[in-house]
Formats: structure tokens, sequence, C-alpha cells
């Protein structure tokens, strides 16, 4: 049996020892499973952005799924919001849930934002790094954590309350930090490697190196949806890997951690390939199921006043949430006029008023709600 090499070094500090990772990439195993799962990804996150270009709203599909990845993204550290609760908040609600969650939920939905932006006029880099991580923990629990700066102090993971004397995994210390990020640089433009699999290797490199004192999580995540756009492997970001590692959270820790341990490579390349096939199958299938629904619609309202309901519904699949108000500046018509057309798809049955105000009402697309809300199919 080949011994497998080493991902990295343990370095001696002041009472603990911290993981200093490998530079990238490791000698990969091109194995007959492994080839297998890459090119099943590859194949439906094609499929995903082909198709996403032909969708008929793809502008508007885009937003609930970003949105979707920031409250998964920042389930998996502790926020509790929920895509409803989000949506609802956005639409002028108001909801039942801590402004703190709501708010490093929505930071979420600013950077990927933000950075798809940028990625016009700058390359990914450890600059656009830093700057994703100043919008990511704005104004925050988190602010404390120096927004936009790497660390200059030991951090480590662990169950709650844990040490660095018992520390789960410790990263590498402070003195290390720069250099092991310009690895992981220089790594960023590589064009050797199928970008899926490199994107597995720089996001487990990334989290290895854990170079924030809060954030990590959450902006590595980030970083994969970044990269397949900038690599021009997806044409907008309607992939939602959070959804994945949410819904197998246990595992995820483990096979990252087991790569620092064990150099076990293969099955998080595996692991992480079957999230990116299996979320993309995942957001085709929604999104087919929304604008079957919006087709249905359109053919309800033919014909009917005012005219802005055809562009009313097509609204619906940017956010199922909506008051009058909101539509009224939305669509930039008198606010009766808005609230005659949600009079009519509220009689139509494809909107009902999801509060108890006598103002300011809420109302909500709830079939398109409950196609956002159903779990995720994760299947081997």
């Amino acid at each position: 049996m080949t011994k497998k090499k080493a991902p990295g070094k343990y370095v001696k500090c002041t009472g603990y020892e911290a993981f200093i990772p490998n530079s990238l990439p490791p000698e990969i195993n091109w194995s007959a499973r492994l080839i297998r799962s890459l090119s099943d990804a590859d194949r439906l996150i094609g499929q995903l952005s082909g198709e996403g270009k032909k969708l008929p709203n793809p502008h508007l599909l885009i937003r609930p799924f970003i949105k979707s990845e920031a409250v998964l993204s920042s389930r998996i550290e502790g926020t509790q919001a929920t895509l409803g609760e989000l949506l609802a908040n956005d639409a002028g609600a108001v909801v039942d849930r801590s402004p703190d969650d709501l708010r490093e939920v929505g930071n979420y939905v600013t950077a990927l934002d933000y950075g798809i932006k940028r990625l016009k006029t700058l390359p990914l880099s450890l600059r656009l790094v830093r700057e994703l991580h100043k919008k990511l923990m704005e104004d925050v629990r988190g602010n404390h954590a120096t927004p936009g700066q790497f660390r200059k102090t030991q951090n480590w993971i662990g169950p709650a309350g844990c040490t660095l004397q018992n520390a789960t995994y410790i990263p590498p210390s402070p003195e290390c930090l720069m250099d092991c990020l310009g690895t992981w640089e220089q790594f960023l433009h590589v064009q050797t490697i199928p970008p899926l699999v490199q994107a597995g290797l720089l996001h487990y490199h990334f989290e290895a190196i854990h170079p924030f004192l809060d954030g990590n999580g959450r902006v590595g995540r980030l970083l994969v949806i970044l990269f397949l756009m900038e690599r021009k492997v997806l044409a907008a970001p309607l992939l939602y890997i959070s959804a994945f590692f949410e819904a197998t959270r246990n595992e995820y820790y483990s096979r990252l951690l087991a790569v620092s341990q064990e150099s076990q490579w293969n099955p998080w390349f595996e692991y992480f390939l079957n999230g990116i096939a299996r979320m993309s199958e995942d957001v085709l299938s929604r999104a087919e199921k929304i604008n079957l629904l919006l087709e249905e619609w359109r053919k309800k309202i033919a014909g009917q006043k005012p005219k802005i309901l055809v562009d009313a519904i097509e609204l619906l699949a940017e956010n199922p949430f909506w008051t009058t108000k909101k539509l009224s500046e939305r669509l930039q018509v008198a606010f009766t006029t808005a609230q005659r057309a949600i009079n009519v798809l509220v009689e139509q049955r494809i909107l009902s008023q999801v509060d108890n105000a006598q103002r300011d009402r809420v109302f909500c697309a709830t079939a398109i709600m409950k196609i956002l809300d159903e779990a995720p199919k994760i299947r081997p």
C-alpha cells in the first residue's frame, strides 16, 4: 500500500502545536470513482449554467437562490433566520427574529453581490478576500473580529468552551499566516487542474488556514461561488452549495478534518463534487417548478387590468412576499394601482395575506415559498 504524504506539518508554539498545510496542489489520485464524481458534477453544473441563461427570468430567479445560500451558510455558523423570514423582512414585514441574525444573513447577500460586481475589475485575490470579509462582518456580532483584516492572534476550532490545549484543530500561527495565504493566492491562478477539483482544494486550504478571527466558513463558501463564476463554470450565482453542507454538516466538518489529519483527499473531493452535482440538480428542479407556476398564473390573469399584473407576477420569482407600498415603488406606479393588482392576485388565489395588519399588509405567493422551502434532495 502506498504511504500517504502528510498534508502539512505541526509547528510547536508556546503551549500548543499549530498545523501548517502544505502548498497546493497535493498529489491527486485520479481513481475511477473520483473521475466519475467529477464527470457527474461537470455535466450537471454545465447544465445548470446553460439552462440558467435560457430561463425566462434569470435576473429575478437568482435573488431567492442567493438568499438561500446566505441563510444556509449562516445557519452552519449558528444563525437561526429562515429564508421566509429574510424575504418577508426585505418586503417590509415585521419579523419575529433577532435583528442580529437578519443582519448577518443580509450581510452575506451584500458580500456576494459585491464580490460578483468586483470580479469585473479585480480578480480573486487576498485583497478581494479582505473586502468580502469587511462586507460580511460589518455591524454584526463578530464586528469585534476586525472586519477586513487578517488575524494577528491565534485562533482554534473545537467544541464550545474549549481552549488551545484541548482544541480539535489549531490553524497556522500568526507568524506563518501570510506565507500560507500567499501560497493559497498563487494557487488561485493555476490553470492545469479541473476547476471543480481546484474549487474543492481552495476551499479546504482556506478553511485550514482560517485567516480571520471570525467568518472563515462563510467567506470560504462565498469563494466557491465566486471562483466558479470567475472561471466561467457558472454564468450566474444560482448554485447554493451551502444547502448541501448544512444538510450534511457533520460530514462536512469531518471530511475537512480528515484531510488535515490523515490526507484523506479523495473522500473530500468525492463529497465536494457530490455536493456540486446534487445542488445543480436541485436548483434546476426548483427553477423549473417556479417557472411552470408563473406560466400558469400568467394565463390566469390574461386580459385583466391593471396592466402591471404581468410585471407583478414576474416579481414573485424574485421575492414571494410583497406589500402594496413595496410593489408600487418597485413598479413605479401609484399606490392605488399596486393595490388593485394585489387585489386581483388575491382573488385569483395567487397571493394571500400572511399577517393580521389592517395597514401595510404583507402578502405572499405561498406556492412559490413552498417550492423554495423544500428540503434539498441529498443522495450519495
